[in-house]
């Protein structure tokens, strides 16, 4: 394992921690840190085996992770492009008109509620893109929007681990037999409501006064509101929903990945709008259509989550992790530690070639389905990353749509993120003692 690949990736991170100092978008330099990941595991290759580097190895390695990556960017198109269509046609006024307090304790628990049941019945990544748009339109305040955006953070990702499709290493885990749907809801709903309730305790006394709302001006252009009846705007609201809840049952009954499933409700939804806004003027039309709404995802986000899943991937092919996950057990050995420090690597590196690795690793014949390992792991991995924003895929959603700083997050946030992860595992413990 060269060192040369490890230290592109920690120079990469640090580079996109200080991205606000810099000045330099952090899209650009996670591609860069991607794409020089896998030049140095390439050279790599050729050491290894002079003369000549099989073209297998980039179809097998390079295009094999490629391949698992574009079904996460797809299905985070997808779901992002569903909300923006949603927000397009006002539907989440129906949302947040009801959200009528301004104090900001009590709206951290109503947002973090919402969140934390939301990421269990859509998933993690989708719930957080859904209140990302939602804080937009609630709150004013940057600093208070941020602060919001990092405890839905939290949620997003407690939310995601005590479900089958909350997360995708939950997904994994279920669909690779480790963990039954059932038990993993009834063993692990209790730490992960601990692992929200504790960081919501504690900003109970930390918070006061109340957030200034966000004014509620016309969408985009002067037209937009007249555009949009009453019945079409909560139309497209409950196609929506319906949409992404739709996703891990399409998954379920036909076997498919989900990003199919995002792209077939997308579908659905892209044909009712053409067909209820046939007969408006073009201009009110076109501001509807999915054709432009696509236009307003954002982008850069996408490919910043591109660049880092490469650097990740290249550590992977390298040999890294598994190297690293071996070490943790020959280290350390005891199920607790091992699950616990896993959880807190997944918030550096991504979670599913951890999880994947520890699959690899301990086959159902030493750990049976439902053992203790597997039900500790799919917490850890799934609430761990919440500790750096860039540790989930809900962190990087929520930080590329608000802009939120690296490095803000690890002040107000990571710290209440790694207290609510500790006393989580604390209450499995107890349950399980």
């Amino acid at each position: 394992m060269p060192i040369s690949i490890v230290l592109t990736f920690v120079i990469g991170y640090l580079l996109i921690a200080f991205e606000h100092p810099l000045k330099i978008d952090k899209a650009a330099i996670a591609i860069l840190t991607g794409v020089i990941s896998w030049i140095l595991v390439i050279f790599y290759q050729k050491t290894l085996f002079p003369g000549s580097i099989e073209a297998s190895f980039i179809n097998e390695s390079l295009l094999h992770h490629v391949g698992e990556i574009a079904e996460i960017l797809f299905f985070l198109m997808g779901a992002m492009t569903i909300v923006e269509l949603i927000d397009a046609h006002n539907g989440f006024d129906t949302v947040t008109n009801k959200i009528v307090t301004t104090d900001r304790v009590k709206l951290v628990w109503i947002l973090s509620g919402l969140t934390f049941f939301f990421s269990a019945l859509l998933d993690n990544l989708t719930t957080s893109i859904v209140m990302a748009v939602l804080l937009r339109k609630l709150i004013s305040d940057k600093e208070d929007l941020w602060f919001m955006a990092g405890m839905v953070v939290i949620a997003a990702n407690a939310g995601g681990a005590w479900s089958p499709i909350g997360d995708v290493t939950t997904i994994m885990l279920w669909i690779g037999g480790q963990v039954s749907a059932l038990n993993i809801v009834t063993e692990l709903i209790i730490p992960s409501l601990v692992c929200i309730l504790v960081p919501l305790s504690i900003v109970s006394f930390q918070l006061t006064g109340n957030v200034k709302k966000a004014e509620n001006l016309e969408n985009h252009n002067n037209n937009n509101n007249h555009s949009v009846s009453y019945f079409e705007q909560n139309l497209i609201l409950a196609m929506g929903l319906v949409g992404l809840l739709f996703v891990p049952v399409f998954k379920q009954l036909t076997q498919l990945p989900p990003f199919m499933g995002i792209l077939f409700s997308l579908g659905i939804l892209w044909i009712a709008t053409e067909i209820i806004h046939r007969k408006k003027e073009s201009e009110h039309k076109n501001f509807l259509s999915v054709a432009t709404v696509i236009q307003r995802i954002d982008t850069p986000s996408i490919l910043f989550f591109l660049g880092i899943l490469l650097a990740v991937s290249s550590l992977e092919t390298a040999g890294f992790l598994q190297t690293l996950a071996l070490a943790l057990d020959k280290t350390f050995g005891n199920l607790y530690v091992i699950n616990t420090i896993i959880g807190l690597l997944s918030a550096l590196v991504d979670n599913v070639p951890l999880v994947a690795g520890a699959i690899g690793m301990y086959p159902t014949s030493i750990y049976p389905q439902d053992h203790t390992f597997w039900e500790l792991l799919a917490y850890s991995v799934g609430t761990g990353g919440s500790t750096l924003i860039i540790g989930s895929a809900a962190g990087v959603a929520i930080m590329g749509i608000l802009k939120i700083d690296f490095l803000w997050y690890l002040r107000k946030i990571s710290l209440l993120a790694l207290a609510g992860y500790f006393a989580g595992i604390g209450a499995y413990w107890l349950l399980n003692s």
